[in-house]
């Protein structure tokens, strides 16, 4: 069955809303597009870049003749913002030049926005239908949506296990159980998150950078768990500047460059303690790659919402066991050059 110009002009508006990934975070990935009946698509535009101009804005600064827009529908992925941040609000923007009809994606979860968008609209005599490809829309801003409905970032969960089920050897080290297939792809996650997160133990013995590699996109803000301040300072976390590193500690508050320490609770902190101080940081999505210790503690709270697991042909016979799921849903398995990837959501 043929689906409704409705859903098709959605659909692209949520294919031009990905341009802004890794760019507009802690704002949401949002697109536009403006549709005259006799004319098609008249502009389009998306949200670029953190305190950019938002996707209204720049979808119609793209239309030649703005007569049209009178007689024209918007659709938006996100409901328009109704209040003043960086930039003025978006619903007003519709209201002025006279958009006749707006079609919403989602509503927006955010306190400031949540429904007054719509609102504004329709006491201004717009036509508004919302729920047009929710489910998508949720799914592309998951980090967004979590963030205001979880009170916490978005989790996901990365590693690599052998055919054995081993993590990582006797020793801690774990290069290379996946293939550079693999790697390139979380490189891409990496691009894709506002942190990443590993154990001590893996930053003990494999000494990783955590930044973004062969891959086009900002490497994230790197996440230190190093409660009494024993870690090396020659590990690489701490001497790159590539991007900034937060190591929340009991100790001290500190800022010498890219280095960041964060005080917490010194009497001790959980990993709920962690995911809170992050979300008033603004940090609405984390990436977490290990070790096994740190990665079943995650699970072990329910305090994740996806996963990603590479299986190799890797056979280790003894070393650390890889972390086992209690409770999940599994969705896709697909290959990752050699490797098998499969996908988990909570």
């Amino acid at each position: 069955m043929q689906a409704s110009p409705d859903v098709l002009f959605m659909r692209r508006a949520l294919q031009i809303a990905r341009l802004g990934e890794g760019k507009v975070a802690p704002n949401p990935l949002v697109g536009c597009v403006l549709v005259h009946p006799e004319h098609g698509i008249i502009g389009e535009g998306w949200h670029p870049y953190f305190g950019g101009p938002h996707a209204e804005v720049n979808a119609i600064r793209s239309v030649h003749n703005e007569d049209w827009l009178r007689e024209s529908t918007a659709y938006v992925t996100l409901e328009p913002c109704s209040h003043f941040g960086k930039t003025p609000p978006c619903a007003d923007l519709l209201v002025a030049k006279g958009i006749p009809r707006v079609v919403i994606c989602n509503t927006d979860p955010n306190p400031l926005v949540a429904g007054k968008g719509i609102e504004k609209l329709r006491s201004a005599g717009i036509e508004v239908q919302t729920g047009i490809l929710e489910k998508e829309g949720a799914q592309l801003n998951r980090f967004f949506f979590t963030s205001f409905i979880k009170k916490r970032p978005f989790i996901t969960l990365k590693w690599a296990q052998t055919s054995d089920g081993f993590i990582a050897r006797e020793d801690g080290s774990s290069k290379w159980i996946s293939s550079v297939e693999s790697r390139l792809r979380v490189h891409s996650w990496r691009a894709e998150h506002q942190a990443i997160l590993v154990g001590s133990g893996t930053l003990r013995t494999d000494d990783p950078m955590l930044t973004v590699r062969g891959w086009k996109g900002k490497s994230p803000v790197r996440i230190v768990l190093d409660p009494d301040l024993t870690l090396p300072t020659h590990l690489r976390v701490f001497s790159d500047p590539t991007s900034e590193t937060w190591v929340l500690n009991q100790v001290k508050d500190e800022s010498t460059g890219h280095l960041h320490f964060k005080r917490l609770n010194p009497l001790g902190f959980t990993l709920a303690d962690v995911l809170d101080h992050l979300q008033k940081d603004g940090i609405q999505s984390l990436f977490i790659e290990g070790g096994s210790r740190l990665l079943q503690s995650f699970i072990d709270a329910g305090l994740w919402d996806e996963a990603f697991v590479f299986k190799s042909d890797v056979v280790f016979g003894t070393g650390i066991k890889a972390p086992v799921f209690q409770h999940h849903q599994f969705i896709t398995s697909e290959h990752s050059g050699p490797d098998i990837l499969q996908k988990f959501i909570h």
